[in-house]
C-alpha cells in the first residue's frame, strides 16, 4: 500500500526536478549567451547592416546550429572532439579564419552602411541566404561552442529518466533563450546605426568589424585542455 502511495509522489519530484534543471540550465545559458561571442556579435553587425528583420535568417541559421551541436552531444560528439588535438585544431582554425575575414571585410566596407542610410537605398550585400550561411559556419566552427555544449548540457541530464526527451527540451530551452538575446543584440545594432550621424556610422561599422576580429583572435587562443576542465 505504501509502495503505491510513493509512486505518485516520486513521479512528482522527478518532474520538480526536471523543471528545476530546466530552469537552471536556461539560466546558466543566459549568463553565457549574453556574453559578448561570435554569435551575438554577427546578430549585431547584421542587425546593424541589413535590420532586424532581415538578420533573422541568421539568428535561424545559429540555431539551427545549436540544435545540430547539442544532438552531437547527445551522440558523444563533443567528447571526440575534445580528445581529438587535431580535429579540434580544424576546427578551431577554420571558425577563427573566417570570423576575421569576415571582420577584416566590414573594416574594408568604406562606409557602405552611410552610403545606405544617406540615399536611403539598400546597396549593401546581403540575401537572406547569405546571411543565413554565413551565421551558420560561424556558429558550426566554434568548437567552443562544442565544449560548452559537452560540459553543460550533461549535468543537467536526469539519468534516472528517459534522456532523448530531456536533450529535447534543454536544446528547445537554449535556442529560445539564444534568440531572445541575438534580437537584443540585432535591436542594438539597429539603434545604433539609427543614432549615429551618418558621418559617424563608419565607426559603427569599424566597431563591429574589430569586435569579429576580437572574436577570432580569442577564438585563437582556445586550448583543448578547456575541454576537459
Amino acid at each position: 500500500m505504501d509502495v503505491g502511495l510513493d509512486r505518485p509522489l516520486n513521479k512528482k519530484r522527478a518532474r520538480v526536478l526536471q523543471i528545476g534543471n530546466v530552469l537552471g540550465f536556461i539560466a546558466v545559458s543566459f549568463i553565457a549567451v549574453v556574453t559578448p561571442g561570435p554569435d551575438v556579435i554577427l546578430a549585431m553587425t547584421n542587425g546593424s547592416r541589413f535590420g532586424v528583420r532581415r538578420a533573422l535568417p541568421g539568428m535561424f541559421a545559429v540555431l539551427l546550429s545549436d540544435f545540430i551541436m547539442i544532438v552531437g552531444v547527445a551522440a558523444g560528439f563533443g567528447v571526440l572532439l575534445a580528445a581529438s588535438a587535431l580535429w579540434f585544431s580544424v576546427l578551431k582554425f577554420i571558425g577563427a579564419g573566417y570570423l576575421a575575414y569576415l571582420g577584416i571585410k566590414m573594416l574594408r566596407s568604406g562606409g557602405g552602411l552611410s552610403e545606405a542610410l544617406r540615399t536611403n537605398t539598400d546597396i549593401l550585400t546581403g540575401t537572406s541566404r547569405s546571411i543565413a550561411l554565413r551565421s551558420l559556419i560561424v556558429a558550426v566552427t566554434n568548437p567552443k561552442a562544442y565544449v560548452f555544449f559537452s560540459a553543460l548540457v550533461p549535468q543537467f541530464i536526469d539519468t534516472a529518466a528517459p534522456q532523448s526527451r530531456q536533450y529535447v527540451v534543454l536544446a528547445i530551452a537554449f535556442a529560445i533563450t539564444e534568440f531572445v538575446i541575438m534580437v537584443g543584440y540585432a535591436l542594438a545594432g539597429k539603434r545604433a546605426a539609427q543614432l549615429l550621424r551618418l558621418d559617424k556610422i563608419v565607426w559603427l561599422e569599424r566597431i563591429c568589424g574589430g569586435a569579429l576580429l576580437a572574436s577570432a583572435g580569442s577564438l585563437m587562443f582556445v586550448r583543448r585542455a578547456t575541454a576537459t576542465n
